[in-house]
């Protein structure tokens, strides 16, 4: 008898508190500010004019709940909360089964958040599982659903909830995927997008149909069972035959998201997470340049005629080390991997610039000549290395750096290294900012090395610079969503290399376009020479299975790789593609730019010579400027000395 009074106590002190907590949440929750549900508080990404390109909930697109297709309505309802209507934020009895379910597994498999909870995390909290998010959500849910009536938490949910390949809300997510508006989907289409926020990477059409319409499949059956559609519309469902879209009209940027996706990981690397991220209204302020990015990715459509070839490509500004465009594929709603930030890939000739910076450090000049001729190397007296020229073609004369450079040719760099030591070239691709290991072997300075194209750009950008390392970044200022700074790039750079050695080296690629490099074999950038129409470094790069273009002036410095994400070897010559997309990009992204060359430091001096043997000739078409460190240059006479003097004469 004694027991059951305090069992009797203790309900009735329970019921009371929880109706003296009931009370207490309805007044705090009328007395105290509206959640604000009108926005999912994910990221505003800015550009570097300041102007939003990417907002994360939409809100520009926001759509009324009177003018979202029934059928939407109800299929989200059926597959997320089908008693959304009749409870108060939390379903217990889907609590009880879940937890059930969940014990029976082992793990958790089931979950059993209602669209109200599912509102309140993605716009207030933090996706992490602890007891305290929990509670949170709790609190916030029945916050919601004091203050807002059902048709209002239905309409933001809708409004704000992920749809994949960066759509949120129902609005942009049936343009992205059907192009259509949402008030005018049809059944098929309006299940498979109800069935895409449970995993929208996994769900969505554009990525991965067959999941999609399994998916889908799922979501009819639910509608079917919970007497939202007859059987006989269930019958007559045919997912196979929707048409999908799968772009966007804004500013028909396919690869825009690649940028976006840098962005993501940049910001891990700072210490934010994409939970917080997606979660915390923050402002980011990028270097995007809207307009080079929009080049980039016209000429890369324009120019790539195989369906299965990718590309990546990065633009950054040499003097601070901004990313201003970036491509990491061809077509992210089809493939969302990040071949910018994610790959390496072996970079061929473009690492021998490098090399030859740290000959002309070494007391080899622009002048210095090896002989071009097939060669059997014997390496620690164990084993030979036998490299090829392109083509297997050879002067079988001696060349000098000026034409081993604008010829790309192997034998020279091969030897080149050797001289120096295979070390050094390990050695100074560290110092200019390259962070991957590389072997020290003969064949590094024929890009046997795999690297990262930001982390090689980085490299890049310390020679485009005259010699100034610095980190490479696409965000340049984080505000929290009350408009606070939180994080400001601090753009320090060091002098690591010198800035006459790297002159002398930036006009040794600038032949690599000239017609006065004409013998066994032409300028490696020969074939786009007549649409340039002034001066840039460039190098390109080639392997069995990547082609590489790399070129800059003091303005720009463009990277581009194509290939195959199987490594597949080559059937065709595809390096035409990635030299055209590079010369009509970096021309029409320096349209309107005039003086954009080095300026030549007082001490180095230049001299007219042959552009193949390095002599003094009178054939003006042969010629062209070899430029020397003071004092290192040849005393040749007759030959035509240009110095500061001249020039400004």
């Amino acid at each position: 008898m004694r027991t059951l009074k305090l069992i009797g106590k203790i309900i009735f002190f329970g019921f009371l508190s929880f109706i003296i907590c009931y009370i207490g949440i309805n007044i705090y929750a009328l007395i105290i500010p509206k959640l604000n549900i009108t926005n999912n508080g994910t990221y505003f990404l800015y550009d570097n004019q300041n102007q939003l390109v990417y907002q994360g909930s939409s809100t520009s697109s926001w759509v009324d709940i009177e003018d979202i297709d029934k059928k939407l309505l109800n299929a989200t309802i059926s597959i997320e909360d089908k008693k959304f209507y009749n409870h108060f934020g939390f379903d217990i009895l889907r609590i009880g089964k879940a937890m059930i379910t969940n014990i029976q597994s082992g793990h958790i498999v089931q979950g059993a958040s209602t669209i109200t909870q599912q509102l309140v995390k993605n716009i207030y909290l933090e996706f992490d599982k602890t007891w305290a998010r929990k509670i949170e959500e709790a609190f916030l849910t029945i916050i919601a659903e004091i203050q807002y009536d059902k048709e209002e938490i239905l309409e933001a949910y809708l409004n704000t909830i992920n749809y994949g390949n960066g759509n949120y809300g129902v609005s942009n997510a049936s343009k992205y995927y059907f192009n259509k508006e949402v008030n005018n989907l049809n059944l098929e289409e309006a299940i498979i997008l109800s069935g895409i926020p449970k995993s929208p990477n996994k769900f969505n059409p554009v990525s991965n149909k067959h999941e999609s319409i399994s998916r889908a499949k799922i979501v009819a059956k639910s509608l079917l069972n919970n007497g939202f559609i007859t059987q006989e519309e269930y019958k007559n469902l045919n997912f196979e035959n929707v048409k999908i879209y799968g772009k966007t009209n804004e500013k028909n940027l396919q690869m825009l998201m690649y940028y976006q996706d840098a962005v993501y990981k940049e910001l891990e690397n700072l210490g934010i997470s994409k939970d917080i991220l997606e979660t915390g209204g923050l402002k980011v302020y990028t270097n995007l340049d809207i307009e080079k990015q929009t080049s980039l990715e016209k000429n890369i459509l324009n120019t790539i005629n195989d369906d299965e070839l990718q590309v990546a490509s990065i633009i950054v500004d040499p003097e601070t080390g901004k990313i201003e465009a970036l491509t990491g594929g061809i077509n992210y709603g089809l493939s969302q991997y990040n071949r910018a930030t994610e790959s390496k890939r072996q970079v061929g000739s473009t690492m021998k610039p490098f090399l030859y910076y740290a000959a002309l450090e070494n007391n080899l000049v622009s002048s210095s000549k090896f002989k071009s001729e097939y060669t059997i190397f014997n390496i620690n007296n164990k084993e030979t290395y036998s490299p090829t020229n392109y083509n297997d073609k050879y002067a079988n004369k001696d060349i000098t750096m000026a034409a081993a450079i604008a010829f790309s040719d192997n034998i020279y760099a091969v030897k080149t290294n050797l001289f120096l030591g295979v070390n050094t070239l390990v050695n100074i691709a560290k110092t200019i900012g390259i962070t991957e290991k590389l072997n020290a072997v003969p064949s590094l300075a024929l890009g046997t090395g795999e690297i990262n194209i930001i982390d090689y750009a980085t490299g890049y950008t310390t020679i485009a610079s005259g010699g100034y390392k610095k980190d490479l970044y696409l965000i340049r200022k984080i505000e929290d969503r009350n408009g606070n700074v939180i994080y400001t790039k601090d753009n320090k750079k060091s002098l690591v290399l010198n800035p006459n050695y790297v002159y002398i080296l930036n006009e040794l690629l600038s032949n690599t376009s000239s017609s006065a490099f004409k013998d066994y074999t032409s300028a490696t950038a020969s074939t786009i020479a007549s649409k340039l129409s002034r001066k840039y470094a460039i190098k390109t790069g080639t392997t069995v299975s990547d082609y590489w273009t790399v070129g800059y002036n003091k303005d720009d410095l463009m990277l581009i790789w194509i290939g195959y994400d199987d490594n597949r070897e080559f059937t065709k010559n595809y390096g035409y593609m990635g030299k055209n997309i590079w010369a009509d990009t970096m021309e029409e992204i320096q349209k309107d730019i005039v003086d954009n060359w080095y300026e030549t430091p007082k001490n180095v001096v230049g001299i007219i010579l042959d552009a193949v043997t390095g002599e003094v000739t009178n054939d003006a078409d042969k010629a062209i400027v070899y430029y020397y460190l003071k004092g290192s240059e040849p005393t040749i006479s007759n030959a035509t000395i240009i110095n500061e003097e001249k020039k400004k004469n």
